[in-house]
């Protein structure tokens, strides 16, 4: 089963554990890690924008990924959610699979 590692900033802690929390509860992600709070620097409507942010590391499988979008942009306050998924092209079998196994297969 291929492996995503989706990345998405928050807000702030509080959405950030929100959205983990569900996420891992729900079966749609083996883990999310919460990383310490980043300054983003993006362009919103034309305008240069700052922002403190705090970023999520959400390991999921490709199958489940439909329904782990669906909720990130459910849960996520932001008009336009930064929702990235990378493919995991190498990584630990053993972890791999486990990924695998504690994410529900959509």
């Amino acid at each position: 089963m291929p492996v995503l590692l989706v990345l998405t900033n928050c807000p702030d802690p509080a959405v950030a554990e929100a959205i983990a929390q569900a996420v891992v509860a729900g079966g749609l992600a083996a883990c999310v890690n919460i990383l310490p709070p980043c300054r983003s620097v993006y362009r919103w409507q034309g305008a240069v924008e700052s922002a403190s942010e705090v970023p999520l590391l959400i390991k999921t499988t490709e199958a489940a990924y439909p329904a782990l979008e669906a909720a990130i942009r459910r849960l996520h306050p932001y008009q336009v959610a930064e929702i990235v998924a990378l493919p995991v092209t190498h990584g630990l079998p053993a972890y791999l699979n486990w990924v695998a196994e504690e994410t529900i297969q959509s």
